[in-house]
């Protein structure tokens, strides 16, 4: 998708009346493109292009890049960092905010510094306990939640000032997200927590892995009777399971995480469990295509990247759509061929 009003591809686009960011993933969802989403796992290393090789995986499949923070409570390169030299070669990431690490000063620091280097893009996140990963001896933080970071992020940007009240110069210009699990019990009070977040500024939505279609149609029936279709856009979680004993394992150890029997069973009847697994996912993705509401999907593909390109190709679900990457337009802008030769962050950005 092609905008004629970007000065030149992956340079911030003008914001237009109604949008919030000069992002491109806010823009493509407002022109009523479906997007694709995925997740970078973020190094355990200093080496700058330990992040561009993960990137470059991704390139012409994905509008947006999830840059993790701390997921699962395990120590990994930060996700400030990580969009940080995302946008230096003009991807556009999802910078991933969790509550469990830091309190309401640093975070509001946080999304002024993301913003200033680019990032047109938040996803409030409360976090997993430390108990979960591997420092559990850590100090959980949780001065904030979801929805309380999601007032503050609003207040930084539409009302320009922090929630001490201190007024800020340039309000950060970002497109904020929340995180929602329509298959965690008790199942009739999952929309009503995506209103709550709605109503404190979440513009998208991002879900949790969804198995269970019937499951996510009655969720989305729910969404639609609270009148949220017109308020926020949602993505829906999918990613391909390697095995039964995969999913066997995630029904049992990742909370709300619901995999049907049926699923369970395709993949113990099939000869090659992993390919199933991904075919698995190209038929979800192509029926959730068709539920009313939805706008996309997000693909989680922990430890399986590389199969992200063959599960959006082979879904179709772009539609012959080519999302931005670095070198895509190379005839019209050579600046991208290595990080080395970009321009400084706080010139560009892309989503």
């Amino acid at each position: 998708m092609r905008f004629e009003d970007e000065p030149v591809p992956g340079y911030p686009l003008p914001i237009l009346p109604g949008h919030t960011s000069p992002g491109r993933f806010e823009r493509v969802l407002r022109a009523g493109g479906f997007v694709v989403t995925t997740e970078l796992a973020p190094p355990d290393s200093a080496d700058p292009d330990d992040v561009y090789k993960r990137a470059r995986v991704f390139d012409g499949y994905v509008d947006a890049i999830n840059a993790t923070d701390g997921s699962g409570a395990n120590c990994h390169m930060s996700s400030v960092a990580v969009c940080a030299l995302l946008t230096r070669v003009g991807y556009a990431p999802i910078m991933q905010i969790s509550c469990r690490d830091k309190n309401r000063i640093a975070i509001q620091g946080d999304i002024l510094g993301g913003a200033a280097m680019g990032v047109c893009n938040m996803l409030c996140l409360t976090g997993d306990g430390v108990q979960a990963g591997d420092h559990p001896q850590a100090k959980p933080v949780f001065d904030l939640d979801c929805v309380s970071l999601l007032e503050i992020a609003c207040t930084l940007r539409d009302d320009h000032h922090f929630q001490s009240g201190r007024k800020i110069s340039f309000a950060p210009r970002v497109f904020l997200g929340a995180a929602e699990n329509p298959s965690a019990l008790p199942h009739e009070w999952r929309a009503l927590r995506l209103a709550k977040k709605v109503a404190a500024g979440a513009q998208f939505i991002q879900t949790q892995y969804v198995y269970d279609l019937p499951l996510l149609r009655a969720f989305m029936d729910q969404v639609e009777a609270l009148g949220l279709f017109d308020k926020v856009y949602i993505l829906a979680g999918v990613g391909p399971l390697r095995s039964a004993k995969t999913a066997e394992w995630m029904r049992k150890n990742v909370p709300g995480t619901h995999v049907p029997d049926a699923v369970i069973e395709r993949l113990a009847g099939a000869k090659d469990q992993a390919r199933e697994g991904r075919n698995l996912c190209v038929d979800l993705i192509q029926e959730i295509r068709e539920i009313r509401g939805i706008s996309g999907v997000h693909i989680m593909a922990y430890r399986q990247e590389e199969s992200v390109a063959e599960i959006v190709d082979r879904s179709s679900v772009l539609r012959g759509r080519s999302p931005w990457y670095p070198g895509r337009d190379a005839s019209r802008d050579a600046t991208f061929d290595a990080p080395s030769e970009a321009p400084q962050a706080s010139q560009r950005t892309t989503s």
